[in-house]
């Protein structure tokens, strides 16, 4: 029922006070568009219904201008669905294409441009009901927020934390200006024994991190692992320092195609002394220590040194000058590192050599990895099928085959990767290959596969491992095998032929190995 009383004002203006009170109704969405959208634009509201108490006042003048309107209302959702434009699949996997909140009180009051927002109720993730709570104030296009979400029995996920808990309480206080830069006052997330915190982070337009005071990380991953870090804010730099941290999934997220480091847009440097690092279930890397400059959300100086329990040491460095950025990476165990591509399986030993060198957007790399060993490598156990080649197949798929070098030089530009040349010498077999990949598109090589006893027979420098290794239908006279790989990566095609004579660029290079060896 609503109210009205009029009050004359002098120069003709009137004071107009009034209530509305609405039983449960369901708002049309003429009327969302009308009396919401102005406020709030940037939520989409599909559906509400509603029961409120309102009290207004305003003044109008002889041309029907209205001003000092003020409004005080409470209001009881039943029901209100609202479009999810947020990203947040990846941190609430459950959540639906719509949000559905119920059993909402809250209060609006609005006084000239300044609204404030206070409410409580129900938000449901997939069906599972949780506690939603939120205070937002908006005044000149400045806004300020304190949330907080109770989450129960629905998965909280941080992937490149490996870390995942169906039970949270999740605390956001900040503010949002004009020119929509987000400033987080406080960001927690806690459960029992787990607390992750955030202080003072800025987030520019793009939602990149610029600027933070303080994060702190204590909380036990999936693996079961606590995790024990903090990053502090320190003068015009950052300091990265902790007893522990599981970074596992981390180096499986850095190495994938799927690697998004973008996000962070500071030009700064970080220094780091973490006493243990986890890089898997077998390898623990201790004292590692030194710093990361960032520029332009790019890595432009680094030294970072740590070791292995026997003495084995990991070497990072990058170095920037005149546009030139060089990037080497050594590593007494290359294990932890080359296991996790999933087209090799069955990788073990190695010692690893790594250099880049990046002008313009292209990058001239070498990679080499030294004494190692493979158990499955399915082109490889394809090409050596197709060459009749069973026994070195066999030793590949059971006790695996010995490589004592394997050396790649390949060059990068955007989606691209050139391969000028792969070669790796072992007992058993030697193979030069080239080629190119484009990323997610094509993969296409080609190269010669030569067993270790033609390569005996041609040279004599390396013992002859006998007839089990070439298997007994290889050709009389054959020295090896030239391959060819092409096609989508997830759908290559292998063709094989048989090769009588060896190209003088495999020999020299066979040659050059041996000798240093």
């Amino acid at each position: 029922y609503p109210k009205m009383y009029l009050l004359k004002k002098k120069k003709n203006d009137f004071l107009i006070n009034g209530k509305i009170n609405h039983k449960k109704f369901n708002v049309e969405k003429k009327n969302l568009a009308l009396f919401i959208k102005p406020y709030l634009p940037e939520i989409d509201i599909k559906e509400l219904k509603l029961s409120s108490s309102n009290n207004f006042s305003f003044k109008i003048n002889q041309r029907f201008e209205i001003t000092d309107f003020k409004l005080d209302s409470k209001v009881k959702i039943e029901n209100l669905l609202i479009s999810n434009e947020l990203n947040l699949k990846k941190f609430l996997p459950d959540i639906n294409d719509s949000l559905n909140f119920s059993d909402h009180e809250f209060i609006i009051k609005y006084f000239k441009g300044n609204l404030d927002l206070n409410g409580k109720g129900n938000i449901f993730i997939k069906d599972k009901k949780n506690i939603f709570t939120y205070s937002v104030n908006e005044k000149n296009n400045n806004l300020d927020f304190k949330t907080s979400l109770k989450i129960n029995d629905n998965p909280l996920k941080i992937d490149f934390l490996n870390y995942e808990k169906n039970e949270a309480l999740i605390q956001v206080e900040g503010s949002k200006n004009k020119k929509n830069e987000t400033f987080i006052k406080i960001f927690s997330i806690n459960n029992n024994k787990d607390q992750i915190k955030i202080e003072n982070l800025y987030l520019n337009k793009k939602f990149e991190v610029i600027k933070l005071g303080l994060v702190s990380l204590d909380y036990i991953d999936n693996e079961k692992q606590k995790n024990k870090i903090k990053i502090i804010q320190k003068k015009n730099q950052y300091i990265l320092k902790g007893t522990f941290f599981n970074a596992n999934k981390l180096v499986d997220n850095l190495l994938s195609d799927n690697a998004d480091t973008n996000f962070l847009n500071i030009n700064s440097k970080i220094k780091i002394n973490i006493d243990e690092v986890r890089l898997d279930n077998k390898n623990n890397l201790f004292d590692f220590i030194g710093n990361i400059s960032f520029k332009n959300k790019e890595i432009v100086k680094a030294n970072l040194d740590g070791h292995f329990s026997n003495n084995k040491k990991l070497k990072f460095t990058v170095n920037t000058l005149d546009n030139n950025k060089i990037t080497t990476l050594y590593v007494d165990k290359a294990e932890p590192i080359v296991k996790r591509y999933k087209f090799i399986k069955g990788f073990e030993e190695g010692l690893l050599d790594f250099y880049s060198s990046k002008k313009s957007g292209e990058s001239i790399s070498k990679l080499k990895i030294y004494d190692f060993k493979l158990k499955e490598l399915p082109l490889l156990t394809k090409i050596l099928t197709l060459a009749s080649l069973q026994g070195i197949a066999d030793i590949l798929s059971g006790e695996g085959i010995r490589f004592d070098e394997f050396e790649m030089n390949f060059k990068n530009k955007e989606n691209l990767m050139t391969i000028d040349e792969i070669y790796a010498i072992g007992p058993a077999i030697s193979i030069l290959m080239d080629g190119y990949v484009e990323k997610n598109k094509l993969i296409s090589l080609r190269g010669t596969l030569v067993p270790a006893t033609t390569i005996n027979k041609f040279i004599g420098s390396l013992p002859i491992l006998g007839k089990i290794l070439v298997g007994s239908k290889t050709g009389e006279g054959v020295f090896g095998v030239s391959f060819k790989i092409k096609g989508p990566p997830k759908k290559l095609e292998t063709t094989v032929n048989p090769i009588k004579t060896l190209t003088p660029r495999f020999i020299t290079r066979t040659l050059e190995k041996i000798k240093k060896n």
